[in-house]
């Protein structure tokens, strides 16, 4: 890649990422209700080592330390998400001021450092009251319930945050925790009810949508944060190159091609027959709710070929054997992911902005002698990530910013502490903070506003 096409635009967005109960901790204190992934860590057998969020990286009494972590590494941006369940302890009802309070003081702590908050509302933790009375996902009843609480929060913070996000990977909190029973709340349903919370799901982003502007008018710009699969052509010609964008868009159907067409696509409701979502008119409209901004997470791709005998004109590609993947047994290694993606976005729903909000790797992080992670595994993939977003940010598409996952080691999901992700460590004893090579690399990068 010649040397100029290492580059990003002048006002490109460096950033970092987080989830509440990934980082946060005080899972108790000030009135915070538990949420379905409190229940679930804590049911034996669910995650890795039995393992909890309960402290994580105790951002809760530790974010002043972390904004200053940030500030060191030059980011302009932090996205977090905020707990439904610390703001409302059951998830409607009266708000909890002391959990209000406490993203009052990270605001203003990223703020007074000019650090960008880019506000999360919904990053898996449900509040377990409501998976108790209403079936959670499984009922419209939550969709409107987080409308409010968004209303809430976006009144109480919009003085001081502009960019938002409704939602963070649908498919992660519907299809694996009411599917498959991967994740929290760990439930099995067949196939009718799953797509009715798909459809409660995006539901819930529209009627946020509409109510952070409702609330914070023009001065507020909202997206989602989405894992779509990122349909790879294995071959860069056009037959494969149309293929892969069709697939993208099929595979995202009741996700992002929704949210993004105002509308299921036919192919869609005819393929799930009598088990496609029951929904109305307003609820269209609520959905495809225009957007200011997509935020796409990226970490592993779907090899696509063109096949005119397969269904829409494309085929799968499996991964063999010898593929090379991270430390991880679901992350393939494929870093034209982040110049596909962005790009069939744009190709296909004409997004005014694109940002990567996720994009990282698990790596096997040993400690040296002298207290420091050399993670040469976690900076190969981020730059080479970097370089194809920085093909897709010289093509034209509109590509503005990037949220490395993740700046900390964190508690993740079923695989506990066991996995790490960050570009700073955190001693889960001591939960001491120590920047790994990939933070000086990515410290760099930021200066630079280039790939070194």
């Amino acid at each position: 890649m010649m040397d100029d096409m290492l580059c990003f635009p002048e006002d490109f967005l460096w950033a970092c990422a987080t989830a509440s109960y990934q980082v946060e901790g005080a899972a108790a204190e000030d009135g915070r209700g538990p949420s379905v992934w409190d229940t679930f860590s804590h049911t034996p057998g669910k995650v890795r080592n039995d393992h909890h969020g309960d402290i994580a990286c105790d951002q809760y009494h530790r974010y002043a330390e972390d904004v200053q972590l940030m500030k060191w590494l030059g980011v302009r941006a932090y996205r977090f998400s905020v707990s439904w369940s610390r703001v409302f302890p059951e998830g409607d009802g009266e708000p909890n001021e002391a959990g209000i309070a406490y993203y009052e003081r990270l605001v203003d702590e990223l703020l007074a450092n000019d650090i960008q908050p880019w506000l999360t509302f919904f990053h898996w933790d449900l509040p377990q009251s409501l998976e108790d009375r209403f079936g959670g996902w499984r009922s419209r009843e939550t969709s409107t319930r987080f409308a409010d609480y968004v209303a809430c929060v976006t009144q109480r913070l919009s003085d001081r945050v502009k960019h938002y996000f409704t939602i963070n990977e649908f498919v992660c909190f519907t299809d694996l925790g009411y599917a498959n029973g991967i994740f929290a709340p760990g439930l099995e349903l067949p196939k009718r009810e799953c797509n009715q919370i798909r459809h409660h799901a995006v539901l819930a982003h529209g009627l946020a949508a509409k109510a952070i502007r409702a609330i914070a008018g023009a001065d507020a710009l909202v997206g989602i944060a989405e894992n779509t699969d990122v349909c790879v052509p294995v071959i860069e010609t056009e037959p494969h190159i149309t293929a892969a964008r069709t697939a993208m868009r099929v595979k995202a159907a009741p996700f992002l091609t929704v949210v993004q067409e105002g509308k299921y696509p036919d192919f869609y409701l005819e393929q799930e027959g009598e088990d496609a979502p029951q929904f109305t008119d307003g609820d269209m409209e609520a959905i495809g709710t225009p957007l200011d901004f997509l935020g796409m997470n990226m970490y592993t791709p779907t090899y696509v070929i063109a096949d005119e005998e397969a269904p829409h004109g494309y085929r799968e590609v499996p991964h063999s054997p010898s593929y090379p993947m991270m430390f991880t047994d679901w992350l393939y290694f494929c870093p034209q992911i982040t110049y596909w993606g962005p790009r069939f976005a744009s190709e296909l729903w004409d997004v005014p902005e694109i940002y990567i909000t996720e994009n990282g790797c698990p790596c096997d992080d040993q400690v040296n002698d002298v207290g420091k992670v050399e993670d040469t595994d976690r900076v190969m993939y981020v730059r080479n990530h970097l370089q194809s977003l920085a093909r897709a940010a010289h093509e034209g598409v509109p590509v503005r910013g990037y949220f490395v996952w993740s700046m900390l080691d964190n508690f993740e999901w079923v695989r506990g502490y066991t996995e790490r992700f960050g570009i700073i460590h955190v001693d889960f004893e001591t939960l001491e903070r120590t920047p790994k090579l990939s933070a000086d690399f990515y410290r760099e990068v930021v200066r630079a506003n280039r790939v070194v």
